[in-house]
């Protein structure tokens, strides 16, 4: 068992979501030794009774991912607007029962999309390629950030992701105060899932100003969920794609890829940028 593993007993694994399992390493294959893994379950979202998606996903912070994932979707436009939420072990895997007001239910039930086994996905499921863009008010500029402060959060990034830091294979989300420090993190298998969690703590909490920091690439559907949450400027550890870019720049987000220590690209709306 590796450094790392002796500083985590099986509990307290469990509880952050990774498990043991035998591997064998490449230099000596005729011996095996322990390693922990990442948890990755499905988990159902189920609203009023209705399953609406399958995701695969860390079993962790999964109130919060159910209501970042109904708020970045546009399935409600306020956490006031779900009355309840349950969790239940079903068929290998979770159920997230989700009690919406009746407004938003027959909202969803209009709209309903079929996208069993998305992890990262916009498009699998969707009937249509139109419904792929969703409308996004235009953000307001009311956000600024000191790129001098980005390295402090990069520093921070892993204290976010313990069980990244055991199995190297999970994303992290996490909100940056203007003066660079982490206010809270979350963390998946899935980016888009670590986002949502995010989202969702965010969304009953008074964080103030700042940003949102993941360990990822900036996809299309990463920018677009955090505009359809009001955030105004995402960092992404990687790149991003065009279609990031474009939704960016109409949605108003600042869009910063290759976020790393004494480094940033910036793709759109600098403006909400001093320093460097």
């Amino acid at each position: 068992m590796s450094e790392k593993q002796h500083n985590i007993d099986k509990k307290s694994a469990e509880v952050i979501g990774a498990g043991l399992a035998e591997v064998w390493p490449r230099d000596n294959l005729q011996h095996s030794r322990s390693d922990w893994l990442a948890e990755e379950v499905p988990v159902a979202l189920v609203y009023n009774g209705i399953s609406h998606v399958v995701m695969m996903a860390t079993p962790k912070d999964l109130e919060a991912f159910a209501i970042g994932f109904s708020l970045s979707e546009g399935i409600i436009s306020s956490p006031t607007e779900i009355y309840g939420i349950d969790i239940h072990p079903a068929c290998e895997g979770i159920e997230v029962h989700v009690e919406l007001s009746s407004r938003r239910f027959m909202g969803l039930k209009e709209r309903r999309r079929a996208m069993a086994g998305r992890t990262g996905c916009g498009v699998c499921g969707v009937e249509q390629l139109e419904e792929i863009g969703k409308p996004i008010d235009a953000l307001p500029f009311s956000q600024t950030f000191n790129l001098n402060h980005l390295d402090t959060a990069l520093r921070q990034l892993g204290d976010f992701q313990p069980v990244g830091q055991l199995t190297g294979c999970t994303h992290a989300a996490a909100w940056i105060r203007p003066d660079g420090n982490l206010t809270a993190g979350c963390e998946d298998v899935g980016r888009h899932v670590a986002l949502d969690k995010l989202l969702g703590l965010r969304s009953r909490a008074d964080w103030g100003a700042g940003a949102v920091l993941v360990s990822s690439r900036a996809s299309y559907e990463m920018v677009q969920k955090a505009a359809m949450c009001g955030v105004e400027i995402l960092f992404a550890v990687s790149a991003a794609t065009r279609l990031a870019v474009e939704v960016a720049q109409r949605s108003n987000l600042t869009l910063v890829g290759f976020s790393k220590p004494g480094r940033a690209m910036v793709y759109t709306h600098p403006q909400r940028l001093i320093g460097g």
